[in-house]
């Protein structure tokens, strides 16, 4: 995967507006020391962070150290940039989850749309549905008649609630009408993950 030029240009351009509105150095000044790149999931999460480190590094002669900090779905990161200084040296690389998080959970100590200011589109990702072959249905108008006629027996893998596969799980049920399902949480995806995932009918990744 090649970072979109226009999507760097817009990713250092914003972040050197973002400073100078408030009060911080001179757009021809930066970056003049290192920038950080905050991740709020573990690290083999979201690769694109390093990529666009990458690529900014070879491109403005100046380090941009990616740290991740996991927690909450992405709200430790989040609260941690809300509070830095303005200066646009730490940055915060968002995710699905920080659109909706604001709604799942309770006295968080940030406003995500007040406090975290977009500068650059980076990527875009969707979620599939895997489903195991052990199952008789072989289409989805047919998985989503044998959950119908089957409730309570449809164990859905995800990576929690708040995920990106988990609110696609709870999107699809409500879309397919399905109101009841088992799911088995799993931290993250990795070569573990597919012997979790032979314990369940279907997932979302």
């Amino acid at each position: 995967m090649q970072p979109h030029r226009r999507n760097l240009l817009h990713l250092t351009a914003g972040a050197a507006a973002i400073s100078i509105m408030r009060g911080g150095v001179r757009a021809q000044d930066y970056p003049s020391r290192p920038v950080h790149l905050i991740v709020g999931f573990a690290a083999g999460g979201p690769l694109g962070a390093r990529l666009i480190a990458q690529a900014l590094e070879e491109r403005l002669h100046q380090s941009f150290i990616v740290e991740n900090h996991a927690g909450a779905s992405g709200n430790v990161a989040a609260a941690e940039v809300a509070r830095a200084n303005p200066d646009g040296y730490t940055l915060l690389v968002c995710a699905a989850a920080n659109a909706w998080n604001g709604v799942l959970y309770k006295n968080l100590s940030f406003d995500f749309v007040r406090d975290i200011a977009p500068v650059a589109s980076i990527n875009r990702s969707g979620g599939i549905m895997l489903v195991s072959l052990s199952l008789a249905p072989e289409t989805l108008p047919d998985f989503i008649a044998y959950a119908k006629a089957n409730p309570g027996k449809i164990n859905m893998a995800s990576a929690g609630p708040g995920s990106a596969p988990g609110m696609y799980g709870e999107l699809f049920k409500s879309m397919a009408g399905r109101r009841r399902s088992r799911y088995r949480e799993l931290s993250r995806f990795s070569p573990c993950h597919a012997r979790s995932f032979r314990r369940t009918r279907a997932g979302i990744i």
